[in-house]
């Protein structure tokens, strides 16, 4: 995902590649994918600082001539601290791209109990 402004946050909010303040996110931990800061982007809104509100937040700004289209796109959503990785589906994404638990007292490519049942 793109970011409209790079500008990142020096607050950390995740722990050995976790988000523990949230009791169903998943583990990024042996996937290859490494957890993002959060950021802010062109609107002046904080994205993945999981504190969901912010002053420059069209959320927060509400009224009857906002324009909901103002909050679509990739610089509302945080490619690793966003609610979508919750889901069923997301989470089997991530536990595929996890070793086996045997790693590394296996072979990656042999199947070495072949033929001893």
């Amino acid at each position: 995902m793109k970011k409209s402004d790079p500008k990142q946050s020096s607050e950390k909010v995740t722990i050995e590649e976790t988000m523990p303040h949230q009791i169903s996110a998943p583990s990024f931990e042996g996937t290859g994918i490494k957890m993002e800061a959060p950021f802010t982007n062109k609107y002046g809104v904080t994205i993945g600082d999981s504190k969901y509100a912010s002053e420059n937040s069209p959320l927060e700004n509400w009224s009857k001539d906002t324009d909901p289209a103002i909050m679509s796109g990739d610089e509302w959503v945080h490619p690793t601290n966003d609610i979508g990785w919750n889901t069923a589906e997301n989470r089997d994404l991530l536990e595929s791209k996890k070793k086996p638990q045997a790693y590394p007292f296996m072979h990656p490519t042999k199947d070495v109990s072949i033929g001893s049942d």
